[in-house]
Parts: structure tokens; C-alpha cells; sequence
């Protein structure tokens, strides 16, 4: 797999990451079992399943830390967001704190690109705001903020 094809479908993985804990936080289901019926049931196509597993994973269990890190930016109480918003928030604040591998610009674009498929009509703009803040407390992404353009 090239690139551009591992690119595709690892935002492939996000969206789905989007849909479950969209699920979870609106149903209470154990994690486990939502990761079990995305698998089982939903069609995959070229999605990086490892991508899908760990950071789905990931946000569920760190969930109220990933609230801590996005919560000071917020306009308003996080029991009162949009649950897509809501949902963004962690996935972009996860990414952006655990995954560096993943360029900070990206993890900002595609949790905005993700608000504009599924969120309200302005929310992509919220999310692009709250996240960049996020991005720019966290000690590694400063690093990465502060070195040179390529």
C-alpha cells in the first residue's frame, strides 16, 4: 500500500473511530462490544482496522482526560456540546496527544473535514478553534509547532 492509499484509509478509520464513539456515548454500550459490531457488521472497505481498534480504544479509556485537555477552550459546559462535536473533540484531542506520528496539521484537518460531513452547520469551525488550542498546550506539539517549515 502506497502513501496516498494508507492516507485514505486510515481517514477511513477516523470516520468509523467518529460513528462508534457516536454510538457509545449515546447508547452506554461497553466499548468492546461496539468495536466487536463495527467489525462484524459494517462494511470496512480499505479502512486500516489497527488504526480503528487502537484509537477507538484509546479515546474510550482515556475519555474523561481527553475532556480535561479540550475543556478550558470551551465556550460552554462539555455535557452541553453537540455529541458529534463532543465526539470530534476526543478523537482530535487523542490524536493530537497520542498519536505523533500523526502531523499536527493533520489531525486538525481531517477532525474538521469530519465536523463538515457530520456536524452542525458552523461546528467545523468550533472544532478547528478548540483543537488548535488543545494542540499548542501539549509539550510534544509545540515542538513540532516550533520547528521549521518545510
Amino acid at each position: 500500500m502506497n502513501a496516498r492509499e494508507a492516507n485514505r484509509a486510515r481517514a477511513r478509520a477516523r470516520r468509523r473511530v467518529l460513528q462508534a464513539l457516536y454510538q457509545w456515548q449515546m447508547t452506554g454500550q461497553a466499548p468492546e462490544e461496539i468495536e466487536r459490531q463495527f467489525l462484524g457488521e459494517h462494511r470496512l472497505g480499505r479502512m486500516d482496522l489497527a488504526y480503528f481498534s487502537e484509537v477507538f480504544s484509546g479515546v474510550t479509556a482515556q475519555a474523561e482526560a481527553m475532556d480535561a485537555l479540550f475543556d478550558p477552550f470551551l465556550d460552554r459546559p462539555a455535557r452541553t456540546l453537540d455529541p458529534v462535536e463532543h465526539a470530534l473533540l476526543r478523537l482530535g484531542s487523542y490524536e493530537l496527544q497520542e498519536r505523533l506520528e500523526v502531523p499536527y496539521r493533520v489531525c486538525l484537518d481531517q477532525a474538521v473535514e469530519l465536523a463538515k460531513q457530520f456536524g452542525a452547520e458552523q461546528s467545523h469551525r468550533y472544532i478547528n478553534g478548540v483543537l488548535d488550542r488543545v494542540g499548542r498546550t501539549l509539550p510534544l506539539r509545540k515542538a513540532e509547532l516550533a520547528a521549521p517549515k518545510r
